[in-house]
């Protein structure tokens, strides 16, 4: 897109949100942030926050907080982007969830808003161990989670702050769904090991019941509706639905994604994982 108004960069304080937002100031162009914590207030559960966020905005990047899998979702999703457009929004890039057929409804609304639209749908994300939920279970050296098996093509959130902010401001990447994975499969403990090896401490993984895990969240204080949706995305989204790769960092950017041992040694890199 050629204009100068702003693009707004919903979650724009968070994982990919911020990647995007430093990519398109580094770019120099206008953007704007719009967050609970930052920027612009904007609140999913607000609707009278969404037009203040949206004003000259030509571009939007849609990131749904907490998940696309959450109640309620599609028809906030949707809600959101019929009021966009209407409000002179040209553009629309929502980050959906791989395999996840609550995600899909969110998807449709945001097809039939009008705009012109991209997709991507992203596998798990690696930093979920450097800057999510399991950072602290790193940390501790153990980490506890309701997974066997099942392999994982975890992408690099870097890659699709890459393929965001391509979309959102060149040609050519209009009505894509694009599947952002990494490079290769790997379970949970390859990716624990990984960690272990990058960052030169003991990190490992136990297996846990999806039971066992939801009663564990709930004894350390963990919103029930939080348990619900990392219990369904562990037990649900991790049932092999997704153990294949995608192309769309291919695709959209002409190269291959990042692999998660590089995310394990630049993270590491950092002393995030450092005691």
């Amino acid at each position: 897109m050629s204009d100068h108004t702003p693009t707004l960069v919903l979650g724009g304080t968070g994982k990919t949100g911020s990647r995007v937002v430093r990519r398109l100031t580094e770019r120099h162009l206008p953007v704007r942030i719009g967050s609970r914590s930052g920027g612009v207030p904007f609140d999913w559960e607000n609707p009278a926050t969404w037009a203040p966020a949206l004003q000259d905005a030509r571009a939007v990047y849609v990131s749904y907080y907490p998940d696309l899998a959450a109640p309620g979702a599609p028809e906030a999703v949707g809600s959101f982007a019929e009021l966009a457009v209407s409000l002179g929004a040209r553009r629309l890039v929502l980050l959906s969830g791989r395999g996840e057929e609550e995600a899909k409804a969110a998807e449709d609304a945001v097809r039939a808003s009008g705009a012109e639209w991209t997709i991507l749908r992203a596998s798990w994300f690696a930093q979920n161990f450097s800057e999510g939920h399991l950072l602290d279970p790193v940390l501790s050296g153990q980490v506890v989670l309701p997974v066997g098996q099942v392999p994982e093509p975890f992408v690099d959130v870097e890659d699709i702050a890459d393929v965001a902010t391509a979309a959102l401001t060149e040609d050519g990447h209009v009505g894509e769904v694009y599947e952002l994975t990494g490079p290769r499969l790997l379970t949970f403990a390859d990716a624990v090991a990984a960690i272990a090896e990058a960052s030169g401490r003991e990190v490992t993984l136990t297996g846990i019941s999806a039971e066992d895990y939801a009663a564990a969240l709930l004894a350390e204080g963990v919103p029930s509706e939080v348990v619900e949706l990392l219990t369904y995305l562990f037990t649900t989204v991790l049932d092999g639905r997704n153990a294949h790769l995608g192309d769309g960092v291919q695709c959209a950017l002409g190269r291959r994604p990042r692999d998660f041992a590089d995310y394990a040694r630049a993270t590491a890199a950092t002393g995030v994982w450092n005691t």
